[in-house]
């Protein structure tokens, strides 16, 4: 083999092995970019979810504050036509038989030593009076209603009541009025669901002033009418 032939044979092999290690170094160069705008891009979204994040949960507790002073206002109003019975006067005794109270539905007085579940329960049949007394006497909110209301307003009640610890609601056709809202010695009949009043004794008496056993449970009673 001449020596310009194998002149030629090695530079073909270096310009091989220069245009490899080009190819080699495209290659990192361009990984290491896919790899940073990866990052880079990850990074961003991270930060976009926990900026988003931070939104909703400032903006929640904004809403929680903004609750708050609502229904610290809706506290400090009388509630029109509101009905009240002296507190002391209404007896605390367990009892195992039923009792004949003077109200209907009973805003307090003797009951059993069972009390119906009244963390936003929502019944569909009547309560024993017995067991929903001892209910308010935990400081439930008892909402109660008879073929009078309408079906939209006792769905906005049971929405209402499902979304509020310490309350509870039934049928009661032995009452009055078309829906009717019961605490411990307190208690109002409105026409709707809508009625400022309902929002007003919610605010006021759910573990309001009134309770007798402010903080005793609302669940671990009955979940359904014996």
């Amino acid at each position: 083999m001449s020596f310009d032939r194998r002149s030629r044979i090695e530079q073909m092999r270096n310009d091989d092995r220069t245009r490899d290690r080009r190819t080699r170094t495209v290659a990192i160069v361009l990984s290491a970019v896919v790899v940073a705008g990866l990052v880079g891009f990850g990074s961003y979204m991270l930060l976009e979810k926990s900026e988003a994040k931070e939104k909703k949960e400032d903006g929640l507790a904004q809403d929680a504050k903004q609750t708050e002073k609502d229904d610290k206002t809706l506290a400090a109003e009388p509630v029109e036509d509101e009905k009240t019975w002296d507190a002391k006067k209404l007896t605390r005794n367990h009892v195992a038989g039923a009792v004949d109270y003077p109200m209907k539905p009973p805003v307090g007085g003797d009951h059993n030593q069972a009390w119906m579940n009244c963390d936003g329960d929502v019944y569909e049949k009547a309560l024993p009076d017995v067991n929903a007394v001892h209910s308010l006497e935990h400081g439930s909110v008892w909402v109660t209603y008879n073929d009078k209301a309408s079906g939209a307003d006792v769905e906005k009640l049971a929405a209402r009541v499902g979304s509020t610890p310490y309350s509870l609601m039934s049928p009661y056709e032995g009452q009055s009025g078309a829906i009717m809202l019961s605490a411990w010695g307190k208690q109002v009949t409105v026409d709707s669901a809508e009625d400022r009043r309902v929002a007003q004794f919610f605010a006021k008496y759910v573990q309001g002033p009134q309770t007798p056993e402010p903080g005793a449970p609302c669940t671990g009673g009955l979940a359904a009418p014996q």
